[in-house]
């Protein structure tokens, strides 16, 4: 009896965690169940993603379209003043500098054709200023004493030659334009104006300073309208330019060919473009930029944007081609340059492949 009551004793003590290990309650130390409907690598290096994951993640694709496009070189370049749209600015004469109505420019102020932007008032030594000051007080003295003479002539007009009266007319007004300009020259200042509208782009300017002749005060830049200076080590390169263009930003900027120089820099040929538009804001003079010279001749490819290309743990240049609805595949590809926001795809893909344009960083980081 007492045999039978423990026996039950202990089925009853086991019986909830039997219970709880049938019913699923307590899971214990075992793994978790995986996500499969998540985004994941496949073991054969493609990826899958739902489609709920492509709209979160803002996935967007291309057709692949084959064509003719020109065949691209990369050459390094510089942002320059362009000599019709910049200016500097600078005294024809030492003096001290002094501001102007609204004070002394600073870098990045917007400035006007015409505008004065500082007085220069002239320097000179005591002794230059007390040599001029007694020439300014001689030939007042003698303006002083033609009037007068002038006047005597005019009042025997009748007796005296018209000649005389002419020449005496014609000394009073030489004696007063040398008083004049004398006169300026002891308590005149020179303005100094901008020649171009734009933007202060370089000041060296101080309320007080001294400045020497054709020293640089002010440097004035049209952000809207620059020149790039782009370095090509092949000779050619300068009569084959058939369009050229840079990226700024991600936007596209169409540049204009000026022309080739004559004689090497740095053993290269310069070749100088121009560039127009509100994207060139972003620019300063000086600047490093990349140049896309396209030539004439062809080769056939297909257009993708730059920000399609990855790099596979192999460190090769792939795309992610979308081979269905939930599935991208890697694509190794030889590339070349376009136009600075695309890129020419010479081997890896077909016409008709759908390739990552937007989304394509963030599939690759699928693990």
């Amino acid at each position: 009896m007492i045999a039978k009551l423990l026996l039950s004793l202990a089925v009853a003590l086991a019986s909830p965690a039997w219970a709880a290990d049938e019913h699923g309650h307590d899971h214990g130390d075992s793994a978790p169940v995986g996500n499969s409907n998540g985004p994941s690598r496949q073991p054969d290096g493609s990826v899958f993603l739902p489609k709920a994951a492509q709209r979160q993640l803002t996935v967007r694709t291309l057709l692949a379209k084959e064509e003719d496009l020109a065949r691209t070189v990369e050459l390094s370049g510089r942002v320059v003043m362009d000599p019709n749209a910049g200016g500097k600015v600078q005294p024809t004469a030492s003096g001290r500098l002094e501001a102007a109505g609204r004070g002394l420019p600073a870098v990045g102020q917007v400035v006007r054709k015409g505008e004065v932007l500082a007085y220069v008032t002239p320097a000179a030594s005591a002794l230059e200023r007390s040599s001029q000051t007694a020439q300014l007080a001689e030939l007042r003295a003698s303006r002083t004493l033609a009037e007068k003479r002038l006047a005597r002539l005019r009042d025997l007009s009748d007796t005296v030659p018209r000649k005389e009266i002419e020449a005496a007319e014609a000394e009073v007004e030489s004696l007063g334009a040398r008083v004049n300009a004398i006169g300026a020259g002891l308590s005149g200042r020179e303005a100094l104006v901008a020649p171009v509208s734009g933007v202060i782009s370089a000041a060296h300017a101080v309320s007080g300073q001294v400045v020497d002749a054709r020293e640089l005060v002010y440097e004035i830049v049209d952000i809207n309208r620059l020149t790039i200076e782009a370095l090509a080590f092949d000779s050619t390169i300068g009569a084959n330019v058939g369009a050229a263009a840079m990226a700024v930003g991600g936007e596209r900027v169409p540049l204009q060919f000026l022309g080739a120089s004559r004689s090497l820099r740095e053993q290269a040929l310069p070749l100088t473009f121009r560039a127009e538009g509100k994207a060139l804001a972003g620019l300063a003079v000086g600047q490093p930029v990349k140049v896309f010279v396209q030539s004439k001749s062809k080769v056939k490819g297909i257009a993708v944007p730059s920000a399609s290309l990855m790099k596979n743990p192999s460190n090769q240049t792939i795309v992610w081609a979308k081979t269905s609805p939930e599935r991208f595949e890697p694509r190794v590809v030889t590339v070349e340059p376009l136009d600075g926001v695309n890129v020419a795809v010479t081997s890896g893909l077909k016409a008709g492949d759908r390739v990552a344009t937007q989304g394509a960083t963030l599939i690759n980081q699928v693990r």
